[in-house]
């Protein structure tokens, strides 16, 4: 479904007090979604239950991102992200999304949670422009080494400023 979605370019703004909670099985397959979820992406329970939660990736967002996020959680770490969505009607949301994973009673990774909410403003400022550079050098890369190179950008921009990924994440 997510293909066939085209973006509005409108943007749609999370409160302060909005919380959007989604849980996954190990593979990314939706086992649970807030209402918060539904409401602001637009999409019924039944058409988030099980199936993958990058049916809400907007295509501004770089590959790259979502192989450091699963690089990351699959490890056993949590991860923050900024992230663009897209909602089922092409409009989009921006999250500052915290993933976690979940473990069952023997320490095995069984799904991830994942927490949004409302970003800072200056930081998607900072973010945006980022993305849109990674992404470029993903679709001059081809498809082969986009991942390498969108990683490329966001490492020199966050090793400019002499800061750990989660660090510069979170001083933004």
């Amino acid at each position: 479904m997510k293909n066939k979605i085209s973006p509005t370019g409108r943007e749609v703004l999370l409160e302060e007090t909005d919380f959007i909670v989604s849980k996954t099985d190990r593979q990314g397959r939706l086992t649970y979604a807030n209402r918060m979820f539904m409401r602001i992406s637009g999409f019924k329970e039944s058409e988030l239950i099980g199936v993958q939660h990058n049916i809400v990736r907007h295509p501004d967002m770089p590959r790259s991102v979502f192989k450091l996020l699963w690089d990351t959680i699959s490890s056993g770490q949590e991860c923050f992200a900024y992230v663009k969505n897209l909602c089922k009607n092409g409009d989009h949301y921006w999250v500052m999304a915290n993933v976690t994973p979940d473990y069952d009673q023997k320490g095995q990774i069984v799904g991830y949670f994942s927490v949004r909410r409302r970003p800072e403003e200056g930081a998607i400022r900072i973010i945006e422009p980022l993305y849109r550079d990674m992404l470029a050098a993903e679709q001059a890369a081809g498809s082969r080494d986009a991942i390498a190179a969108g990683t490329a950008v966001l490492m020199k921009h966050v090793l400019q400023r002499h800061k750990a990924y989660e660090n510069f994440i979170l001083g933004l």
